[in-house]
């Protein structure tokens, strides 16, 4: 998710620009905190041309979820619901001020820890966005708590964004739909598949 836009407003920080839909064009304000990332505009473009065929009406879930702005570019592009989930309370604050500013309806930003919240009685959702700070270790044990938790339609979309050459350990059911890299950087959207009883 790090890349800083040109675009900056009033009182420091940064923006972001949503790619398409609804709400193409509009900014969001992004302040400066440790490990954020935003995804490109480039890269979510390439993601969600991928989603189309499966974005609309679909139920979301942003972990990790820095500026928003992969669910509110789903939200703008016919998803029917984004659950954010954010452990940075000025961040998180934020977020909810964007969506606010946007009305955006059918979200809601989870100011928490994104591991111990997926420990609560799940939901399951259609699309996740898994994409922690790189500094992190992450994306294994949240890949392990979305999948043993019942947090994942049985055909979910997962989206994990890491370094190009950092390939966490993932589901083994969790199948690469698409793959893409920019920099250093490495984006694939899997395609969840039921388990094998036996495995």
């Amino acid at each position: 998710m790090r890349s800083r836009s040109d675009h900056s407003p009033r009182g420091g920080g940064s923006t972001l620009r949503i790619v398409a839909g609804t709400l193409r064009g509009s900014r969001l304000e992004v302040v400066d905190a440790d490990g954020l990332r935003p995804t490109s505009d480039r890269i979510r473009e390439t993601l969600f041309n991928w989603l189309t065929p499966v974005i609309d009406g679909a139920r979301c879930l942003d972990l990790f979820a820095g500026t928003g702005a992969l669910g509110i570019e789903a939200m703008s592009r016919g998803a029917r619901e984004c659950v954010f989930v954010e452990r940075d309370r000025t961040l998180a604050k934020m977020m909810a001020e964007n969506l606010a500013r946007l009305k955006v309806a059918d979200a809601r930003v989870v100011n928490a820890d994104a591991l111990g919240w997926l420990t609560i009685e799940p939901s399951a959702f259609d699309i996740v966005f898994l994409d922690p700070p790189f500094s992190t270790d992450l994306w294994t044990p949240a890949a392990q708590r979305l999948e043993d938790g019942g947090w994942l339609q049985a055909d979910a979309w997962i989206y994990v964004e890491t370094p190009a050459l950092g390939i966490p350990w993932l589901p083994a059911n969790w199948h690469e739909h698409r793959v893409g890299q920019a920099g250093n950087v490495r984006y694939v959207l899997y395609r969840r598949a039921q388990r094998d009883p036996l495995s």
